[in-house]
């Protein structure tokens, strides 16, 4: 591995390399899974970069001498990388080989030949199909608190995305996954993107969920498990194990609510993605607040998209290569019938975050966020954490007692329109431009307040004097002004000084 990773790197094999190889437009495509464009691009470049983006990321056959030329093409192919046709002295790929990594650093992600790619000879998708990075992955990398910890947990690890990121900040990483061949590809990847001495410092382990780990406990828990909601897994034979838990609907989602608080230590953070039911006749927080309660822990649930049952039984029969299979009709109205024997009437996407800080009065809140937000977000996750326990362990009086201050990035938008002649105004807002992205109307005295709050003088002073300005009791207005401050830290526009 140590040869193929120095030629990798020497071919400029990276993110970087294969960007300026194929294009921005080629590129975005790709991400799209769309191969045309990228392969029209390369098509005439002989460069070990171009050699590499065609043979795996592109899954084209390639000429034997430009293989060599790319990478140690004898221990690729004892490796089981690639292989050679020997009656036209072409070489392809047996696994896909795929530049990642953050800023800073390059990795590489080993797993199987992707099965979207329009390459004329794709294969049917094996049970036991090991992914590479995805949507979904680069979400939960995003989203995950980057502090350095002791130990740190990946719990349906796949290819090993999430393992590499955590190799940065946690002293020693368990990856853990039901699928055995996951694990191998999980191996390939660390010692690929890491060396062999630091690859070995991710502990790989077989196992569903939390089996593998027993009375274990991590300061940092991730997982993007295999939530994905069909009619196989309903009937306890989903199709492919990194998607299907042969759990029937969100069962998954449950499951890993009630084991993963005993795996967590004090102080600890757990990231999950998740896919719930929409229910008729049932609001989705009511069916998620019991299994977050039982957590005793605080917890963040975020609801991102929700798909009608069209649109999801579309989004993942195309993700399996059913598209153009004779038996898509077939597969379609399966999942058509299990939502409306089951009274679905949607499926979200979104995330649980949970903190195991002890609190006697565990911080819950379950919200819908469909708008932009900044990624990374992993860095305002521990604000967001911090601004709940202040607010609960903080009351009223203690509260008129601190001293506010505007939070970094809010801005105050006036919008205007004409009415007699002339300008009128028509609403103001506050508006968060980084990080979360929060917006919101403001009256006068709100203005007032958040104008004010600079960090010096206490919140019960500041009203004090707002109060006079605007002809209100000074007891009136901070009887009133109370909840909606309340709601301005909450909300991230005020933070404590």
């Amino acid at each position: 591995m140590e040869r193929l990773r120095t030629a990798l790197e020497k071919a400029q094999y990276t993110v970087d390399g294969c960007l300026e190889a194929m294009g921005a437009t080629a590129y975005a495509a790709l991400g799209r899974n769309e191969s045309v464009a990228a392969s029209y691009a390369v098509a005439e470049d002989d460069s070990p970069v171009a050699t590499l983006t065609k043979l795996f990321v592109l899954q084209e056959d390639v000429n034997r001498d430009a293989a060599a030329a790319a990478l140690p093409l004898e221990d690729a192919m004892a490796g089981g990388l690639v292989a050679e046709d020997r009656t036209d002295g072409t070489v392809r790929a047996l696994v896909d080989i795929r530049p990642y990594g953050e800023s800073d650093v390059d990795w590489w992600l080993v797993s199987d030949l992707g099965a979207g790619l329009v390459t004329g000879r794709n294969a049917p998708m094996r049970p036991d199909y090991v992914l590479g990075v995805g949507g979904a992955s680069t979400t939960l990398a995003q989203l995950t608190v980057r502090e350095n910890v002791e130990s740190a947990l990946d719990v349906g690890t796949g290819c090993g995305v999430q393992a590499l990121h955590l190799s940065r900040h946690a002293r020693r990483v368990t990856a853990t996954d039901l699928n055995l061949r996951a694990l191998d590809f999980a191996r390939l990847t660390a010692a690929l993107s890491l060396g062999p001495l630091e690859g070995e410092r991710i502990e790989l382990r077989g196992g569903s969920l939390f089996e593998p780990v027993e009375d274990e406990r991590f300061d940092l828990i991730v997982s993007n498990p295999p939530f994905v909601i069909s009619p196989e897994s309903a009937a306890g034979q989903g199709r492919f194990t990194y998607r299907d838990a042969g759990l029937p609907g969100d069962e998954l989602c449950r499951r890993f609510l009630e084991q993963a608080p005993r795996h967590l230590a004090e102080g600890g953070y757990c990231h999950v993605l998740a896919n719930w039911l929409h229910v008729a006749g049932q609001d989705w927080r009511e069916r998620l607040a019991p299994w977050i309660r039982g957590t005793g822990c605080d917890a963040w649930v975020v609801q991102r998209e929700l798909q009608d049952p069209a649109e999801y039984a579309e989004l993942w029969l195309r993700d399996s290569g059913d598209h153009n299979s004779p038996r898509y009709i077939e597969r379609y109205q399966a999942y058509l019938d299990y939502f409306a024997a089951n009274r679905i009437e949607g499926v979200a996407f979104g995330w649980i975050i949970l903190h195991n800080s002890g609190a006697e009065l565990p911080t819950i809140r379950l919200e819908e966020l469909t708008r932009q937000i900044d990624q990374p977000l992993g860095a305002h996750v521990p604000e967001w954490f911090a601004r709940h326990e202040f607010l609960t362990d903080t009351d009223d009086e203690q509260l008129l007692g601190a001293a506010l201050s505007v939070a970094p990035g809010v801005v105050l938008e006036q919008s205007a329109q004409i009415e007699d002649g002339g300008w009128e105004p028509a609403a103001t807002r506050l508006r968060q431009t980084g990080g979360l992205r929060a917006s919101g109307e403001i009256d006068p005295v709100g203005i007032a307040v958040v104008g004010a709050a600079d960090g010096t003088r206490p919140l019960g002073d500041l009203l004090d004097a707002i109060a006079g300005q605007f002809g209100i009791e000074p007891a009136t207005l901070r009887s009133g002004a109370l909840d909606a401050v309340r709601a301005l830290i909450e909300e991230g526009f005020l933070t404590l000084s």
